[in-house]
């Protein structure tokens, strides 16, 4: 009941340790000031023994349905900005917990004091109101510092105690155990949202580059398409009356074809054989658009035209800048990346880190990192990565001169 579960958020999110501290800390605090602030009352020689037993019980209910409910509130977000809880209450422990809670204050009411017997109906109520629209919390909440300050100053006034402690404290008690729950809940939820924005703004960026390629296929095919119609249905009604003529127009819906075959192959490659260039340019887009502070410092030659790196050279390391920005987006945290470019004693080297890796990104074959650095190893290169210390970092040398076509 007590154990912390992550069910909802993806390791590579960087919220689970954020979680686990506000969980600790929500539920360690309640439990801790309820087991050692009444369970130092309960200790007491001056309460009666009567008094001792249900109060222990009612204690002990109170602080196990307090530990669960934090638990079941912590492993969901409300659906929306007022606070609407996503699916069933928890009813049952929610019912529990208030019913041990007012035992315990009544208990502690009974023997006038009135420091103490509010802490248990305060926490209580407090978790309650996670569970509400923030509109029916705040009526909540204030409608138990009233009615705690009523209770309170009855019992004072029915047995001649100190009026303004007995009604100021309990209210008092419940604002500030509100405050305090309802501050770390608000936190929670609002490190979720913005990791879930987050995570939708990267998958806009992706489904803005494929809408850009859809856009610029449709172009293409949809002109050499339209005039391949009307060349056709020309040829069809010329094909019995001037033969000649059919045929040359069905070599030009022939050639048409043919030019729109190698147009469409054109813009296939250009979109999957991309460049470094257009990959920094577009790293710079896509980490800005997830939220994440993108520095570029590509170094000019020190020498003009020692930058000569070949179209398939520029490939491959456009390939791993690809690769690298992916990594940064999927599996880490990062609040910031670093890419550099640059060629020294002949050699281009592109180095991408970021600075929220919380575990090594997985390499697979295909077009991950491992299937990259064969790659570069074919054409005279090398590829390296290395994590520590929260930071990962992709490296990659490549000779300018000696760069070879490599498919794929």
């Amino acid at each position: 009941m007590g154990r912390v579960r992550d069910p909802v958020i993806e390791p590579r999110a960087g919220l689970t340790s954020f979680r686990r501290y506000t969980w600790w800390s929500l539920t360690g605090t309640t439990a801790f000031f309820l087991v050692y602030v009444v369970g130092a009352w309960l200790l007491d020689p001056d309460v009666p023994v009567v008094a001792r037993i249900p109060s222990a019980v009612a204690l002990t209910v109170t602080v196990v349905a307090s530990v669960v409910l934090l638990s079941r509130r912590l492993a969901r977000v409300p659906v929306d900005s007022a606070g609407t809880w996503p699916g069933r209450l928890p009813t049952a422990w929610l019912l529990a917990g208030g019913v041990s809670a007012a035992v315990l204050g009544g208990i502690v009411l009974a023997v006038r004091n009135y420091g103490l017997w509010s802490l248990g109906p305060a926490t209580m109520v407090s978790i309650a109101a996670t569970f509400l629209p923030n509109r029916q919390r705040l009526v909540l909440i204030a409608g138990a510092a009233v009615a705690a300050g009523a209770l309170g100053g009855t019992v004072a006034l029915a047995s001649g105690d100190g009026l303004v402690y007995a009604v100021a404290f309990p209210a008092g008690m419940v604002a500030f155990v509100a405050w305090v729950t309802l501050g770390m809940l608000w936190a929670w939820d609002l490190a979720e949202r913005l990791n879930e924005a987050r995570r939708l703004s990267a998958e806009l960026a992706v489904a803005d580059e494929r809408l850009r390629f859809a856009a610029d296929l449709h172009d293409i095919q949809g002109h050499h398409l339209q005039v391949i119609a009307l060349k056709s249905e020309l040829a069809e009604r010329l094909v019995e009356r001037d033969p000649a003529r059919a045929a040359a127009e069905m070599k030009e819906v022939q050639r048409l074809a043919a030019d729109a075959l190698g147009e469409t192959r054109a813009v296939v490659q250009g979109y999957r054989r991309t460049t470094l260039d257009d990959e920094i340019a577009n790293a710079t887009r896509v980490l800005a658009s997830a939220g994440i502070d993108a520095q570029m410092n590509v170094e000019p030659p020190a020498v003009a035209g020692a930058d000569d790196l070949p179209p398939a050279g520029r490939h491959l390391l456009g390939l791993v800048m690809r690769e690298a920005t992916t990594n940064v987006l999927r599996h880490s945290s990062a609040q910031r990346a670093d890419v550099r470019y640059g060629v020294t004693d002949g050699r281009a080297h592109l180095q991408v880190s970021n600075d929220g890796a919380a575990d090594p990104p997985g390499v697979t074959t295909g077009t991950g990192l491992r299937a990259l650095a064969e790659r570069l190893e074919t054409a005279g290169g090398e590829l390296t990565w290395t994590h520590g210390h929260g930071r990962f970092e992709v490296s990659a040398w490549l000779p300018v001169g000696a760069a070879r076509e490599v498919q794929g």
